[in-house]
């Protein structure tokens, strides 16, 4: 109980905070709203009929119907500004702040939590409930009020007009409550249990519809026939969870929405008031239309409220989720605050291992390491060796399990991490193009106070520049057909000598480039990077490749092997050591400029 109140009131005081006038008129409104209906259809009614029946002044009956007409307009009015006026602009700002608090979690948090299937689903399933949820809890708050107004107003009529009345609107209310309970937690349960099944067949949908798969799709028609039949496998999956829970579903349902609600009030009850009037005389005719009208109100009411728990179950569970994912603390911190040195500094690895996972054991085992400042070095080995695994714990995206790395002496955990990581700038293989302008995708940011002249000179080194005087709009081209019509397209090369100028921006004092240049051909490959490490010449650079086109500029070459530096040394050493490294320079030269 305790849990599920708590998730649910968690949201409530995030809406609270985003909007605190929205969420108290909102309340206000649906307290008022109820005491409207109260006042027109129980109430209201009974004293016209009574004035009717006994014979009152017509001036009694006129004076109260033109007083709640008053009110009602006065209410009409409070709506209209809560919901045409004050809504439009609450929600999409309470939603705004809880999506952006989710964001800011995403970019703060560790990457190894992605690297776990469940924390994966859970992120995923918050992100794409929040908006719903949010939604769900005014609802619940509407449902709650009024439910709660019409008890105590209802419910005091009845126990002064006719008290047995209340034992049929308490039956109907108990067992609203069971069932609804119970279906909620099931509903939960099928959720859970189809969501991994939901992001495969999203999935199998994007790889259909998406642009970046368009032409494997077309040229691959087996693979495409092997998608289709997952996907149905997948949708049978889905099938057979909402068919395992079908009857159970239908039964509560039945329950629900007949036998708590529609027989004991429709049938039981009326046949006891028709019995109290015509046989008893305990009541008029005239209180029998009244209290059913009225019981009738006060059984949806009651069903509304009777929800409520089995709402704040549901919410409360989804929400706690999300808090879950809001309270996760990351382990990458920094311990001493400490500030990084400017300029290229000496990193060093000290018997450094790691692994992604207990049961996959090391990624890498006992490396050991020195870049200089200013020096140019080069990781290379075959896929898999763990090379940009490397440059994730130099980044410090991981730390390592075993051994440590030092920056100037000083181990690197010791920094702010943030500001250690701004010093290091990172072209990673799998680079991504933004849906934005040129200049936008230079910065990483969408600030109008840069420095054009410097954005310029970044891309003239990364080489983009003789593709940036072809672009109409010139530094304001917007890449890519995401959002506009006219957008641009890039290659693959274009693409990753833009990505390039984004470090060259940057001024960071070491550059570090996961084979950046995999997309262009080898003489192509050489010239872009043999321009970068020139253009680079007061920083420190680490560029990874199993291809060799640019190894025999760089200072010094780290050869990996399954987690570990079997080779190390400048070109021509290790071409006269003849091991692994001379042999892939041998298979692969033929391919290079001598």
């Amino acid at each position: 109980m305790k849990k599920t109140l708590s998730g649910s009131i968690w949201l409530l005081k995030l809406c609270f905070k985003a909007s605190p006038l929205y969420v108290i008129l909102y309340i206000s409104e649906a307290v008022r709203n109820e005491i409207v209906v109260f006042l027109e259809f129980t109430f209201g009614l009974n004293f016209v009929l009574e004035c009717a029946e006994y014979g009152r002044p017509f001036k009694t009956a006129a004076v109260f119907l033109l007083s709640l007409l008053a009110f009602v307009m006065l209410g009409l009015l409070f709506n209209a500004y809560v919901f045409q006026k004050l809504q439009q602009k609450a929600m999409p700002e309470i939603n705004r702040s809880i999506k952006e608090m989710m964001f800011l979690k995403a970019r703060e948090i560790d990457l190894e939590c992605y690297d776990n299937p469940e924390f994966y689903n859970d992120y995923v399933l918050s992100v794409s409930e929040a908006e719903k949820q949010t939604e769900r809890i005014f609802s619940l708050i509407s449902s709650f009020c009024t439910g709660l107004t019409s008890i105590i107003l209802s419910g005091a009529f009845f126990i002064d007009s006719d008290p047995v009345s209340f034992i049929f609107i308490a039956m109907s209310f108990i067992a609203s409550l069971w069932s609804g309970k119970a279906l909620n937690k099931l509903n939960f349960r099928i959720r859970n249990e189809r969501n991994p099944f939901e992001r495969k067949l999203g999935y199998v949908n994007r790889v259909f519809c998406l642009n970046d798969y368009a032409k494997e799709i077309r040229l691959n028609t087996e693979a495409a026939e092997e998608l289709l039949k997952d996907f149905e496998e997948t949708n049978e999956k889905v099938r057979d969870i909402d068919r395992k829970n079908a009857k159970k579903r239908f039964g509560l349902m039945l329950v629900k929405n007949y036998i708590s609600g529609s027989f004991v009030i429709d049938v039981l009850y009326m046949i006891y008031l028709v019995y109290s009037a015509a046989v008893l005389h305990r009541i008029s005719y005239s209180n029998v239309a009244v209290m059913r009208g009225t019981a009738n109100r006060m059984k949806n009411r009651m069903r509304l409220f009777s929800d409520v728990y089995p709402k704040i179950q549901e919410i409360g569970l989804y929400a706690e989720k999300m808090k879950k994912f809001l309270d996760i603390k990351p382990k990458i911190i920094s311990v001493k605050n400490k500030s990084v040195p400017e300029g290229a500094a000496e990193i060093e690895l000290r018997d450094v291992s790691f692994g992604y996972g207990k049961k996959d054991g090391y990624t890498l085992k006992n490396i050991n390491m020195k870049i200089n400042p200013r020096e140019k070095i080069a990781i290379v080995g075959y896929n898999g060796a763990g090379k940009t695994t490397l440059i994730k714990l130099i980044m410090r995206l991981y730390d390592p399990d075993e051994g440590e790395i030092l920056l100037d002496g000083v181990n690197i955990k010791e920094y702010n991490v943030e500001e250690y990581r701004q010093k290091i700038g990172t072209v990673f293989q799998d680079f991504r193009i933004f849906a934005a302008t040129v200049k936008e995708n230079v910065l990483l940011d969408f600030t109008d106070g840069s420095n054009q002249e410097k954005i310029l000179n970044a891309i003239s080194k990364s080489g983009f520049e003789e593709r940036l005087l072809t672009l109409s709009d010139g530094l304001d081209t917007n890449l890519t057909a995401e959002f506009e019509e006219n957008g641009v397209n890039l290659s693959g090369g274009e693409g990753q000598k833009l990505a390039i100028a984004r470090v060259f921006y940057k001024d960071a004092g070491l550059i570090i480039l996961d084979e950046p240049s995999s997309a262009l051909d080898p003489i192509a490959e050489y010239h872009l990077n043999h321009s970068m490490l020139t253009a680079a010449e007061n920083k420190s650079v680490v560029f990874i490749s199993h291809r060799l086109s640019t190894t025999r500029i760089a200072d010094r070459i780290y050869m990996l092997e399954n987690g570990r530096i079997t080779e190390e040394g400048s070109h021509q050493e290790l071409l006269r050591y003849g091991g692994k490294y001379a042999e892939m320079w041998k298979v692969q030269s033929s391919q290079y400029i001598v």
